[in-house]
Parts: C-alpha cells; structure tokens; sequence
C-alpha cells in the first residue's frame, strides 16, 4: 500500500530529532484531531443511552421498566444492522472526511432539536427513542468509516497503535458517558443531556473538517494505481473463513456481554437500591476497564484466538459474581474486569483484520463486521429487558455468566485452515 502524504500531519517531525517518541496522538495532529472527534461523537451517544435508560427506569415508567429500557436500547443498536450494505456503499463511494463531518453535523442537529422539545414542555417517550435512534444511525456511518480511514490517517506501522487508540474511545466514550448520563439526567433531565450532546457532536463536526486525510491507493506492478472491483458483503466473509467464525463466535458472545447495558440501571435500583450516582460508579467502571484493556490488549501472550478465548472465560466471571455477591463495591470491580477484557479482546482482533482483510475490501468489511456483531444487540436488549420485568438482576447476571461460557470454548477450539490467518496472529506482547 502506498500512501500520498499530506503536509502538516506532524509525523515526519515528530520522527525526526532522535529520542523517544511522542505518542501517536502528539505527532500526528490529523490522527489525533479525528481520534478526538471520535471521543466526542461516541461519548455523546453513550451519554444519551446512559441518561435516558436511567431516566426510562427512574423517573418516566412505572410498569415494565425492563421492557421499556430493553426497547429503548434495541432501538439504539438496529441501524448499525440494518444500515450496514448502505454503510458500506457510502464509506466506499464517498470521500471518508465528508461522511465523518456530516454524520457528526446532523448527529447535532438531532441532539439540538430533542432538547429544545424538552425545554418546550412534556417530552412523549415516543419521541427520545426517535431521537436516540437518529443518533444511533449517524454513529454508524461515523464508527466504520473512521476505522476503514485508519490507512489515510497514519503510516503503516502505526496501524496497530492507531488501532488501539481508536478503540479506546469505545471506553473513554462509555467512561465520560458513565459519569455525565444518569447525573446530568438526575440533574436537568432530558434537556440538559441533549444539550451536552448537541455541543459534543458540534465540536466533533469542526474538529474531522479540519483534519487532512492522505490519498491511500494499492500498490500494483509498476506502483501506478489501478481500479478496484468491489464486492458484495456476503462474497468478502465467504473469501475469509477463519474471519467469519471469529465473528460468529463474538456476535454469540455479544448476546449476553451486551445486556450489561440493560442490567446495570435494573441492579442499581432493585438490588443496591441507588442512584444516578450509583449507575455513574458502575458505568464508569466498566468504561475504565475496557479503556486499560484497550491499551493493554497487545501485551496479552498468545495468539489473538488464545487470548481472546481466556479473556471471554474471565468475563464470564465476572459478569456472574454481581449475582452472588450483591455489594456495590464488588460489582464495581468486576464491571471493571469485564470491561478490560471487553477492551483487550477488541484492539488484538480488529488489529488481526486489518491485517487479514485487502484494503479494497475494508470499507464493506468493517460495516459488516459492526452489523454482525451488533446483529445480537437488539435481541440481547430485547430478551434481558423483557427478563427483567420477570427475574432480579442478580439472576440475569447469572445468565450472562453462563452464555458466555460455550462462546469461549468455540473461540479456544476454533483453527484456522489457511496459512495465511497463523501467519498474521502475533503472540502478543509487542506494541
């Protein structure tokens, strides 16, 4: 791959004058102004679940508070399902700094309209799960299409470290959401969460139009650019077998990883009795784990397929222990487990596909893969939601735990049977 470099992005200066190197961040502005908008746009939907999930439970339903939360959060994952062919065609066909500008400009523009609805009067519930999957759709273009621009925005050896950095704002994002959610709702309800949000997809939007991305085109025989044929999602999985059952295995997982989301303000209310403040703690460390695990993936030893399945066995645990050992202290440290092996399990796997994946086919391949593995998520909402109105959060815990258990026995058993796949696993341990 050979990438047209654009002046101004601060790598080469970076690199030059010896010594340690800066973090990728901090020598490459484009990088980190994308990697913060990044920040700011998935921060701004996780706060919006957070509030209004706590704010369905707390204060706006009084029968089937799981249903109603379960729906809500189905609403918020099914565009990244049912959009992903026309995700993939509009990454493909479009320059990638016009969808992240645009899909973060009309994110705001969502936020800006339910909070001066909110200010206006009576809010219908009807109308925040509307609004919430505008929000949940502009993220679906904004998610694939910064991950496919990964190439534009670093050079090639930086491609993992990039990866690393972009997957940690999946947990900056759920800590920053943890935090300002459920408080901002406890505190200026529904309009004062859809402000916050209008402000950080603002800023978002200005911060990608300022960015410059290279021009990234394969290399072929005398290095001139030739045109590429895309093909169909369905063509490129089907070209990728040892892919393909690595995703089947974490879209199983994700069935019950997943439902945290809807556990977490059912437990804080039934079993620790608590608030907004509580919802904050627990989110936050969930967040915060998956953040360290983000950063920390890499040092894991063995294989991403090895590592990956140890690390779905630990947080089958703890995602199970809340159920035995109902104290907030306790849940807060297992959230925290949970969430560095959420974080260390993603950056070893999505580095793997960067590397297994042709650079012509990643457009589709990165939409698919976020609508495979969020094909679980409504149903996960749904199922643990509507659960939840029969059985106490510490049974559901139970259940995740025990889901989680076959999908990590399937990820230890799987092998590849190509050579290409064992070639590109590195054990680990670099970064």
């Amino acid at each position: 791959m050979t990438a047209v470099p654009v002046a101004g992005t601060g790598t080469e200066r970076a690199a030059v004058g010896g010594g340690r190197r800066a973090p990728l961040v901090l020598r490459n502005r484009t990088f980190g102004a994308v990697w913060l908008g990044q920040i700011l746009t998935q921060a701004a939907v996780r706060m919006f679940q957070v509030g209004v999930s706590w704010w369905i439970v707390a204060h706006a339903v009084q029968d089937a508070r799981g249903l109603a939360s379960g729906l809500f959060m189905a609403a918020c994952t099914l565009p990244a399902v049912v959009l992903a062919p026309v995700v993939a065609a509009a990454v493909a066909r479009s320059a990638h700094r016009s969808v992240l500008r645009n899909a973060a400009a009309l994110a705001a523009s969502a936020s800006g309209a339910l909070a001066l609805w909110a200010y206006g009067g009576d809010l219908p519930l009807a109308t925040v799960y509307a609004a919430g999957l505008a929000l949940a759709t502009c993220q679906a273009f904004f998610d694939p299409c910064l991950t496919t621009s990964v190439p534009e925005l670093v050079d090639d050896a930086d491609i993992e470290t990039a990866t690393g950095f972009e997957l940690s704002t999946q947990s900056l994002a759920g800590l920053g959401g943890a935090l300002l959610g459920a408080l901002t709702v406890d505190r200026a309800g529904v309009a004062g969460l859809a402000v916050g949000c209008a402000a950080a997809y603002l800023g978002a939007a200005l911060l990608v139009a300022s960015a410059r991305f290279r021009t990234v085109v394969p290399d072929v025989g005398g290095g001139a650019p030739a045109p590429t044929q895309r093909r169909s999602l369905r063509r490129i999985l089907a070209e990728l077998p040892y892919v393909r059952r690595i995703l089947i295995c974490f879209t199983a997982a994700n069935l019950f990883t997943t439902a945290v989301f809807v556990v977490i303000p059912l437990y804080t209310r039934s079993v620790l009795a608590g608030g907004g403040a509580t919802v904050a703690l627990l989110e936050a460390s969930l967040g915060a784990g998956a953040l360290v695990g983000a950063f920390t993936g890499t040092r894991v030893p063995g294989s991403p397929r090895v590592a990956g399945a140890y690390c779905l066995g630990l947080m089958a645990l703890a995602l199970a222990l809340p159920g035995l050992v109902p104290h907030r202290p306790a849940v807060a440290g297992c959230l925290a487990v949970a969430g560095w092996c959420a974080g260390a399990v993603s950056v070893r796997f999505v580095a793997l596909f960067q590397r297994l994946v042709p650079p012509a086919d990643k457009p589709g391949f990165f939409a698919v893969m976020q609508a495979v593995l969020g094909a679980s998520l409504p149903v996960a909402s749904l199922a643990f939601g509507f659960a939840g109105d029969f059985l106490s959060p510490r049974t559901l815990c139970l259940v995740q735990g025990a889901g989680l258990v076959p999908a990590a026995c399937s990820l230890a058993l799987l092998r590849s049977t190509a050579a290409a796949p064992a070639a590109a696993e590195p054990a680990g341990g670099e970064r």
